[in-house]
């Protein structure tokens, strides 16, 4: 943590980690997308990660879900370090629909739930009935909102100990935001916590138990909302708009 940081709030106060990173570092070439990420989340958290394009957000969590090999550093996820017990314990919502658009709906949570031994079918089929949506209904027929949906609710049917959302809320209308906000919240645990990337930060900011600033791949800030506004002033948003202003 950055001690000369006003607002750094240190997260590593309960022994029950879900997720611990230390000096991770991710390259491209000659291009250094993360620059020694080091923090430690413990469970039952909502984490806003926040930067703007290009500032390495997607690039750490596809490194803690296990598509990325990081250059150097290291990542546990419930204990384990990067490996197949570790991806069993994250459930990876990606920045665009992952679903196949051949697939119904109920072919979706077929697969899910032939993929994941964690996945709870009856939570899936519950929300996807409270969504009206039918099990019928192709996936390439659906709404961009729809799909959106449909995919949140596959993934956070899982008991997954962390769950990674990438940009779970944009492109979506205000409605359909609040529905997502709403099954985060409704489904993860004490026992699990949630990584949510994102550019609307006002949207999620109730929500959140703390916030990571990511600015070319280092860690800008890491706090809590009550600390920020306690030490100035300022909620998460308007700070972020401080930090990052062009």
């Amino acid at each position: 943590m950055d001690n000369e940081n006003p607002v750094a709030a240190d997260m590593s106060q309960n022994a029950d980690f879900v997720l611990t990173v230390s000096s991770l570092v991710k390259k491209y070439g000659t291009f250094t997308a993360l620059d020694g990420i080091s923090f430690n989340l413990p469970a039952g958290r909502i984490i806003g990660l926040l930067g703007p394009n290009g500032s390495g957000k997607t690039t750490f969590i596809k490194s803690v879900a296990g598509l990325l090999t990081p250059t150097s550093g290291e990542i546990t996820v419930a204990g384990h370090p990067i490996g197949v017990e570790s991806r069993a314990a994250v459930s990876y919502l990606p920045e665009r629909n992952s679903i196949p658009e051949y697939f119904t709906v109920a072919q979706a949570v077929t697969y899910f739930e032939d993929f994941f031994s964690d996945f709870d079918r009856k939570r899936a089929e519950d929300m996807l009935s409270r969504l009206g949506v039918p099990g019928d209904a192709k996936i390439k027929n659906l709404s961009k909102g729809t799909k959106e949906k449909v995919q949140l609710v596959m993934v956070m049917s899982r008991r997954a100990r962390l769950y990674l959302l990438d940009e779970p809320i944009s492109g979506v209308d205000p409605a359909a935001r609040d529905y997502i906000i709403s099954t985060i919240l409704s489904c993860y645990s004490k026992e699990s916590s949630v990584i949510i990337s994102t550019h609307l930060i006002a949207d999620i900011e109730n929500v959140m138990d703390g916030f990571i600033f990511i600015k070319q791949g280092k860690i800008a800030c890491i706090g809590t909302p009550d600390g920020l506004m306690k030490s100035t002033g300022k909620t998460v948003d308007e700070y972020f708009r401080e930090v990052f202003r062009c």
